[in-house]
């Protein structure tokens, strides 16, 4: 299924991710005064009269990377404007024609493919006249907008859709562009190959991977397909310690990583098999686990440690060092050449499923029964507490309440013998569970667990 992609193009500080951002309407790409912030395509599905279409944001044409990574986002923009259906060409109305500015009109001149030439920053129609000199580029129709005063959205999309191709026998239907089956979330801290498994999954360079720490800058969605089914992989900025966060690009990186985890059904949290775990790692974890997420410790790059350490080590030293996350599986892959990453991808299928898994009432009730005749509460101010009833109110995470005597009354060791026994004998065996405990109110009567009991007798 392909899906016509628009391209946004332009020199660096025109606004590009800006107009992507504003177009999407969602905060996607970070924007800074910063120039050569973007590396990365980023990209965001539309569907605007009753066409769906990508949007891609790329990096600056003509920029000089601090991390001598030109020629890698040379590539990226290169490889999007070979894939697009139509090109955005952006400029800046306020500054006027730049050198930069023809340069990239030259490297379209070439390109078979319709142009639009958006003048961003056209703030009121009293600036449309200066954005006429643009006509001198001969690259596309005009159009004045300005993504900071919300000026001509309508019509520029209007646009868009009018030099959209037309409708192919492959192009998906509203059905198949349906949200995809499940978000995952590759996160880890710096290098350790988040990106080179991206680029696997969607046996494409979608992502730059470099060496250099720190390449990654936004949170990337990629979509690709497994066994006729869509899903999304949204790859990461790589962090570091808090302390070392010292610019706004870095705090935005932290930011966009941060929300990927949130809007994730399940996070992939990368280890580098090579390196010990960091500060930064455990910091991750605790987010993860903060946030209720399914999650996969995946060990990576482990074709590096061959016949040089036994997997059972690393399992001891990531149970033991993440002691309250012992239900998250293990995985060992080797992301550059895509060993078990199948495996992986199934398993973290599976984890989403028994996210979204219920119970009844009747079974989770039978099932403390048990629980409380094996191993009864202990005496509280002279009284042994009572737990009356239990029902799952919510999915993602599974959601439990337990209606009590009194919250108070349960000490965290019983509250983490109930959720052992929630977990081992339901199907949520390895994904997060909120267990709370509520008071029964008074005009409450109904006792599930002690009649139950009562009645075996």
């Amino acid at each position: 299924m392909s899906v016509p992609q628009v391209v946004i193009v332009g020199r660096p500080n025109v606004g590009k991710s800006s107009i992507f951002n504003w177009l999407a309407q969602r905060r996607l790409a970070i924007v800074d005064d910063v120039a050569g912030v973007t590396r990365d395509r980023l990209s965001y599905l539309m569907d605007e009269g009753g066409r769906y279409f990508e949007i891609v944001d790329t990096g600056g044409i003509g920029i000089n990377d601090v991390d001598n990574l030109t020629n890698e986002i040379e590539e990226q923009i290169e490889l999007g404007i070979q894939s697009a259906d139509l090109i955005l060409f952006v400029v800046d109305a306020r500054t006027g024609i730049a050198p930069l500015d023809e340069e990239v009109a030259k490297r379209l001149r070439y390109v078979d493919k319709p142009i639009l030439c958006v003048a961003n920053k056209t703030d009121s129609s009293t600036l449309d006249p200066q954005a006429d000199e643009f006509y001198r580029l001969g690259r596309g129709k005009l159009v004045r907008v300005s993504a900071k005063q919300n000026r001509n959205r309508d019509r520029l999309l209007q646009m868009i859709v009018d030099r959209l191709p037309e409708r192919g026998p492959d192009e998906p239907t509203a059905e198949q562009m349906a949200e995809p089956e499940m978000k995952v979330a590759i996160v880890g801290r710096r290098n350790v190959g988040k990106s080179t498994f991206v680029n696997a999954l969607c046996q494409a360079e979608r992502v730059i991977v470099s060496e250099i720490p720190g390449t990654t800058r936004d949170s990337v969605d990629v979509r690709y397909d497994l066994d006729g089914k869509a899903f999304i992989a949204i790859d990461t900025p790589g962090l570091r310690k808090g302390k070392a966060v010292r610019t706004d690009l870095e705090f935005y990186s932290t930011h966009r990583a941060h929300r990927s985890i949130r809007r994730a059904d399940v996070v992939l949290m990368f280890f580098d098999a090579t390196q010990r775990i960091s500060k930064v790692d455990k910091q991750l974890c605790k987010y993860i686990s903060d946030n209720y997420k399914p999650c996969v410790f995946v060990v990576n790059k482990w074709d590096m440690m061959a016949g040089k350490m036994p997997t059972e080590r690393w399992v001891r030293y990531l149970r033991d060092t993440f002691q309250t996350m012992w239900h998250v599986p293990i995985a060992f892959i080797t992301g550059q050449t895509g060993k078990n990453v199948k495996a992986l991808l199934n398993h973290s299928q599976m984890l989403y499923k028994q996210s979204r898994d219920r119970v009844t009432t009747g079974e989770l009730n039978r099932l403390l029964r048990r629980a409380m005749q094996h191993h009864a509460p202990p005496v509280w101010r002279n009284r042994r507490p009572k737990l009356f009833y239990a029902t799952q109110v919510a999915e993602q995470p599974p959601t439990i309440v337990l209606i009590c005597s009194d919250p108070a009354a349960f000490s965290p060791d019983y509250r983490r013998y109930l959720l052992g026994v929630l977990r081992d004998q339901l199907p949520f065996g390895e994904v997060p569970i909120k267990m709370y405990l509520h008071k029964r109110r008074q005009d409450d009567d109904r006792d599930f667990v002690n009649a139950g009991a009562t009645e075996a007798r």
